[in-house]
């Protein structure tokens, strides 16, 4: 049968997929820097003989192409990395590169889809339909895959299937449940505008710094006071600039901060809601308020059916105990996009383990996968195609 000759290859292929990751974490690049490692998917793809195309400025689409007249589904793997210092440079595939690292996993993501995508060409002939694989760059700022739509990638597409490696879930589970998955992310400014002055001299001053702290102080009552407790919402300020001096009253304050929401009334009320504090709290002080809000990504709302068929694909796989309840997360994916154009799913798959430290938070400098998970995932994203299309 396919899905055993599927395994049996993903076996085979396991210390390549290893080596896959660890030359790809060794030599990380940011968002939209992704040259190298561009290129090197093409030449990996050109050497199994699957057609693609590059996007601007970095990034491949490719296709494998089944039987005629049949569906398509994607799959979609990210490939940039971050602004981050490794510390645990003991590992022998340690980064190259000082004050960048694949501290996400997304080596991991784009090594596993190569795995699957040289297992699924030994197949095509049987496969009902075609394979769209999307190599995404510049998820980290979530621009990538608004690009790769933008420019294609989605162009027939029936069905899309993402992985995220997860070190928060044991290596080897498998999480996929029915809607939410992850946040809504947005950022939004708030430029407060008082009188500056000498601070010995405060009557004739409007201090920014006591405006903007009374809107930080506040604004958590829009979450705590005003929104359903079962509709999750976070909003976090994340950047006070106040003052330039200890003796002169500010005259500006910039905040920042973001807010992370699945439900579309809640985020709308939030934007609303961060609006009308800020104006209010600066008239109250006689100062101005600029606000800017910015809608990041949408919500990664997993559809039902395709949920449905990732958990049946991973039990077949992997055994019925596979499966894991992962709670949704408020961080944020761009995958979101492309569930915009088709229905479709997000699954994460675990890779922590004590014995091995790879327990680390993402975005950690100390952060690490077990690589042992690479072959669930490799496996799971090729699976998956095979059975949407069967």
């Amino acid at each position: 049968m396919i899905n055993q000759k599927i395994k049996d290859l993903i076996t085979q292929y396991s210390d390549e997929l290893t080596a896959l990751r660890r030359k790809l974490h060794s030599e990380p690049e940011l968002p939209w820097e992704e040259v190298q490692t561009t290129q090197f998917i093409c030449d990996y793809l050109d050497a199994l003989g699957i057609s693609y195309r590059r996007t601007e400025p970095t990034g491949v689409i490719a296709t494998i192409e089944g039987q005629p007249g049949g569906k398509t589904v994607a799959l979609r793997g990210d490939m940039d990395a971050l602004p981050v210092e490794q510390l645990n440079t003991h590992v022998p595939y340690a980064s190259k590169v000082n004050g960048k690292m694949h501290a996400c996993g997304h080596d991991a993501h784009t090594s596993m889809l190569l795995i699957a995508a040289k297992a699924l060409s030994e197949v095509k002939d049987d496969l009902p339909g075609n394979v769209r694989l999307i190599f995404q760059p510049a998820e980290e700022i979530a621009e990538g895959a608004k690009a790769m739509v933008e420019q294609g990638a989605m162009d027939g597409v029936d069905n899309v299937f993402g992985i995220h490696i997860w070190s928060q879930m044991p290596t080897h589970k498998v999480s996929c449940p029915p809607g939410p998955s992850f946040a809504a992310a947005d950022i939004f400014r708030v430029n407060f505008v008082g009188k500056g002055g000498h601070g010995a001299i405060p009557e004739d001053c409007i201090d920014a710094a006591l405006v903007a702290s009374s809107f930080v102080m506040n604004i958590q009552t829009v979450v705590s006071r005003t929104i359903d407790p079962q509709n999750a919402a976070v909003l976090t300020i994340g950047r006070m600039d106040v003052g330039t001096r200890f003796n002169v009253i500010a005259e500006n304050a910039l905040i920042e901060g973001t807010v992370r929401t699945f439900n579309q009334e809640t985020r709308n009320h939030i934007e609303k809601s961060i609006s009308h504090y800020a104006q209010n709290v600066a008239s109250t002080y006689g100062a101005t308020a600029e606000v800017e809000y910015i809608r990041g990504t949408q919500p990664v709302i997993n559809d039902e059916e395709s949920a449905v068929l990732v958990q049946q694909v991973a039990t077949e796989a992997f055994g019925s105990d596979v499966i894991f309840a992962e709670k949704p997360t408020m961080g944020a994916e761009d995958f979101s996009f492309y569930l915009d154009k088709a229905p479709g799913s997000f699954a994460l798959v675990g890779s922590g383990n004590a014995k091995k430290d790879t327990e680390w938070s993402h975005h950690h400098g100390n952060f690490d996968i077990d690589e042992d998970a690479l072959a669930t995932g490799a496996e799971l994203y090729a699976q998956y195609a095979w059975a949407y299309l069967k």
